[in-house]
């Protein structure tokens, strides 16, 4: 390897040091014990060395605290913080151990590599330390902006526009016109900017509806391996979080903050609105529309045209309130209880039925 690309295969693995106090500062936290203790890392307590930071989170459940943490720092609740720990105190330490990751192991930046074996026009706009890996295609007309990473294998089409520090890792595809805001992160095999999945039949034929449009993608947002994202005007609102093998179809719009996990569908022109939270493989018909701040369970359907409403969590085929789901999923438990049930109830009438029909002919045949 020569001395370039090892610099550029290694500079951005590296991450950050600071003092137990220097991080405390920067979160705006206090902490306790030494404040010289250099961080280097975020780990799990079972990985935890010497330059670690972990942290606790008290669930409600009752837990045994140890005599002695095992990592240079913990971030923790004051309650629950023994006097002789290196700690940095939060009451919501996780959300704090988020950010402390973001400082300890920053977001990498290219660096200005070029491999010898990427292919990129010279009708294309390459900003400055843009890393370019192995066999990377750079299409006609793209803008690609300062300090993006193309890992190895990536194919970016003409006239697409990534944004400042954007990661394609390996394997990402952008289809032809695909915009990408500032931060954006694809990870390996996602496809964006593919034909939407669009037919009109006559009965005798499928014809391919046109799928125009392209995709956008705002600032911040983060799309997991092996994701598709159809063409046909879709926007990816600012921060969005998806995870892998989601299917987003035509004309989606997913709001800003919005939380997809793995394997959920969007069919063609559902809107997402900001701050929604979707667990995995939930299932949606066209034209649906989720409020903003609405939580849906896993494995959930919602059915085309459905208006998912704001103030609520929601589970279940057909979805529905969390409470209701609750309550018919109780029932449903006891529908073989409830058949026998029935059963003995229909059984109790037809003999009341027989001696009625029997007692009828008596009378009926009385003097």
């Amino acid at each position: 390897m020569e001395k370039t690309q090892a610099l550029a295969a290694c500079v951005f693995c590296f991450g950050m040091s600071y003092s137990i106090s220097d991080l405390a500062k920067i979160l705006g936290l206090p902490h306790q014990g030494d404040g010289n203790q250099l961080l280097t890392r975020v780990s799990s307590w079972e990985d935890a060395d010497n330059s670690s930071l972990i942290f606790l989170e008290i669930s409600g459940k009752r837990i045994t605290l140890p005599e002695r943490v095992p990592a240079a720092c913990i971030m923790a609740p004051p309650a629950v913080v023994r006097s002789g720990w290196n700690a940095i105190l939060s009451d919501t330490p996780k959300l704090h151990f988020a950010r402390a990751g973001q400082l300890l192991q920053p977001r990498p930046l290219g660096q200005g590599f070029r491999h010898a074996t990427s292919v990129v026009s010279a009708q294309a706009v390459i900003g400055g330390n843009v890393d370019i890996g192995p066999h990377v295609t750079v299409a006609a007309g793209t803008f690609i902006g300062d300090g993006c990473i193309l890992h190895t294998g990536a194919v970016v089409g003409k006239n697409c526009i990534l944004g400042e520090q954007c990661i394609l890792y390996p394997g990402v595809v952008l289809y032809d016109r695909v915009e990408l805001g500032n931060r954006v992160t694809l990870h390996a095999g996602a496809v964006v900017g593919g034909d939407g999945f669009g037919y009109v039949s006559d009965g005798k034929k499928q014809e391919k509806f046109p799928q125009v449009g392209r995709v956008v993608i705002e600032e911040d947002v983060e799309i997991g391996c092996n994701t598709t994202i159809d063409r046909g005007s879709p926007r990816i609102g600012a921060g969005a979080k998806i995870d892998n093998l989601v299917q987003i179809a035509h004309n989606v719009q997913i709001g800003r903050g919005v939380i997809i996990a793995a394997q959920t569908g969007i069919s063609g022109s559902t809107v997402i609105e900001d701050w929604a939270v979707i667990g995995g493989q939930v299932g949606f018909g066209d034209h649906a529309r989720v409020e903003s701040g609405v939580i849906i369970g896993s494995k959930a359907g919602i059915l085309p045209g459905k208006i998912v409403r704001k103030g609520e969590v929601y589970w279940g085929v057909p979805v529905r309130p969390l409470r209701e789901f609750k309550r018919l999923n109780a029932l449903f438990g006891r529908l073989p209880e409830m058949k026998d049930e029935i059963d003995a109830l229909k059984e109790a009438l037809k003999r009341l039925e027989d001696a009625f029909r029997d007692l009828q002919h008596r009378i009926s045949e009385s003097p």
